[in-house]
């Protein structure tokens, strides 16, 4: 009988989620709850710092008292730029909070325990970071800013993109390209993804199931502007959608150091985009696409598959590992060769510096002050030619290690991608 009844307990046991069983859980979680009480002080007690909140506001009661002219949706910090899922969002939040600040500063502390939440299951899930690191990931003084004590929309945009990164590690790519395209629409800094996102669809998925997915996102963003699309298109995608805008060099974290006529010029702007085209072709074609002979050949098989019989042709599991890799280097190479950053812009790259960091070769204690380095300099306020100068020289010494470490294999080899292969 104690034989049979402890055949019973054993299944019970195995029936918990794989994720409980990695030792990383425990700590992951008492650094959630400890970091959520460190967001709740800072809500009691820092100060809040009006900066966009109020043209935030005067745009959304703009929205919902029927202007559809994007030219029309204006606030004290100038006209809206951002697309339609930011008045959706904001257009909540008024409605939950009456637009008072305090309220929406709890509903973003939520927010910000969420996104961590969510970014923390990412690292548990690739085992990139030692479980120590991941408390660097609560150590952002710039960041819980951003979050609570400034109420920027590049919280719901980056939230809403990493839960789409979790979605992509279950080869999700149909899902992951929903919630891409519905951060997208709340601000297009997340189309620095784009690039290598592509990529991994072209990796994962046959050439059908890649236009399928990017049909998806296109009907997104469809329903989400479709309120203005059908009434001033064109004053809304120019508006929203607007790649040619030219930010204050007094705002600009990152080069602060090149002189202003320089920084405004039409030739600088140029400049910075050859280089992350440059960059984008050159990671792709020597790291993310080494094991298939390069970018060329690897898009040439895709042709070839894409004009064979086989619909199931092309269809292989990415590792983990090397999704994150591409999309964060990607991302990366984009903020690099940003032609500014704004303080609330530090989001955007924040949450996969350890990740990077540790993908790289150098030894930790280089990757500490690498860490540490940004973060002083997104702290130092206003930025100075010394701060811009030190932070564009972490960044390219980032970029560096990533360069130089070893490409590892991008697939996963088992009995489940074998038989997806032959059928």
């Amino acid at each position: 009988m104690a034989h049979k009844s402890g055949r019973k307990l054993q299944p019970s046991r195995s029936r918990r989620p794989q994720i409980f069983k990695n030792p990383k859980a425990a700590f992951a979680l008492a650094l959630i709850f400890v970091d959520a009480l460190l967001v709740a002080l800072i809500i009691a007690y820092v100060p809040y710092t009006k900066i966009d909140w109020d043209a935030y506001m005067s745009q959304v009661t703009g929205f919902l008292g029927g202007e559809r002219d994007y030219t029309n949706l204006k606030g004290d910090t100038g006209p809206l730029v951002y697309p339609a899922g930011f008045l959706y969002i904001y257009s909540a939040i008024r409605f939950i909070t009456g637009g008072e600040v305090y309220p929406a500063q709890i509903l973003f502390g939520i927010l910000y325990t969420i996104n961590l939440s969510i970014v923390i299951f990412i690292y548990v899930k690739t085992e990139v970071l030692p479980w120590w690191a991941l408390i660097l990931l609560s150590l952002s003084k710039r960041v819980h800013s951003i979050f609570v004590l400034r109420l920027f929309n590049d919280c719901f945009a980056m939230t809403l993109l990493h839960a789409a990164l979790a979605t992509l590690l279950y080869q999700k790519w149909h899902l992951g390209l929903i919630l891409f395209s519905g951060a997208v629409s709340i601000k297009m800094n997340v189309l620095l993804y784009a690039p290598p996102l592509l990529l991994l669809m072209l990796k994962a998925m046959n050439i059908y199931g890649v236009i399928s997915a990017l049909a998806c996102a296109a009907l997104v963003q469809i329903l989400v502007g479709l309120p203005f699309l059908v009434s001033y298109p064109v004053a809304y995608i120019s508006g929203a959608f607007n790649l040619g805008r030219v930010f204050i060099h007094f705002w600009s974290v990152n080069f602060k150091f090149i002189p202003e006529p320089v920084f405004v010029s039409k030739q600088f702007a140029i400049s910075l985009l050859i280089s992350h085209l440059g960059l984008l072709a050159a990671f792709a074609h020597y790291k993310w696409c080494r094991h298939e002979g390069g970018l060329f050949k690897f898009l040439h098989s895709k042709v070839i598959s894409a004009l064979s019989s086989s619909s199931s042709s092309g269809l292989k599991i990415l590792k983990e590992e090397h999704i994150m890799t591409t999309l964060f280097a990607g991302n990366f190479i984009g903020i690099v060769c940003a032609r500014s950053l704004h303080y609330q812009f530090y989001s955007w790259y924040f949450y996969s510096l350890p990740y990077l960091l540790w993908r790289t070769h150098f030894p930790t204690l280089l990757r500490l002050i690498l860490f540490v380095g940004v973060e002083l300099c997104w702290n130092v306020y206003p930025s100075n030619i010394y701060s811009s100068a030190l932070l564009l020289c972490l960044h390219l010494l980032l970029l560096w290690g990533l360069w130089s470490a070893q490409s590892q294999y991008p697939y996963v080899e088992d009995e489940l991608s074998t038989r997806k292969k032959e059928k």
